[in-house]
């Protein structure tokens, strides 16, 4: 904590390790929107996010569960690993662009930023639906764990079926 006069307190999402500032302002500096990539201990969230001086702004979001309810995921997949979270960035990337919202900025927080995780799973999603994402080629997973091929053959015509239901939403 601080002490004495001349120094400051910490905010409190710094103090509690939820938010990277420094990294949050150059993200902001950009003047686009971010595309908001969160993996929960569920599912995986992606968000279109416009910063406002009351506050940020979400103008669209997509989870796991949409691709249940609203394009035919199977009840007992996961919704959040490799697959589906390129699913839900491929959703989100068509629906930004539908929206209106064509280039944004990969804001994945303080997770982990190792090559082919689920965060980058998304992004590929993403840059696959069409949107304008700056991003290094090295970081996105391969087309076979994207599409599921590596966890079983079903798996992958599934997420193809899904892929296919979302292009006819948009």
């Amino acid at each position: 904590m601080a002490r004495g006069s001349k120094q400051r307190n910490q905010y409190r999402r710094r103090m509690s390790g939820e938010t990277d500032y420094r990294r949050r302002l150059k993200l902001l500096r950009s003047g686009n929107a971010r595309a908001v990539v969160r993996v929960s201990n569920t599912r995986t969230i992606c968000q279109i996010v416009n910063w406002k001086v009351d506050g940020d702004k979400v103008e669209l979001s997509m989870t796991g569960d949409d691709l249940v309810s609203r394009f035919g995921w199977p009840e007992g997949n996961s919704r959040k690993n490799v697959p589906a979270s390129y699913l839900v960035g491929f959703a989100m990337g068509k629906a930004a662009l539908a929206a209106g919202h064509d280039e944004a900025v990969l804001d994945i927080g303080l997770a982990a930023s190792t090559p082919g995780n689920r965060a980058f799973s998304a992004l590929k999603g993403m840059v696959d639906a069409g949107l304008e994402i700056p991003h290094g080629e090295s970081v996105l997973p391969n087309d076979e764990r994207a599409s599921g091929a590596h966890i079983d053959e079903s798996y992958a015509s599934v997420v193809e079926a899904t892929k296919s239901k979302i292009e006819e939403a948009f």
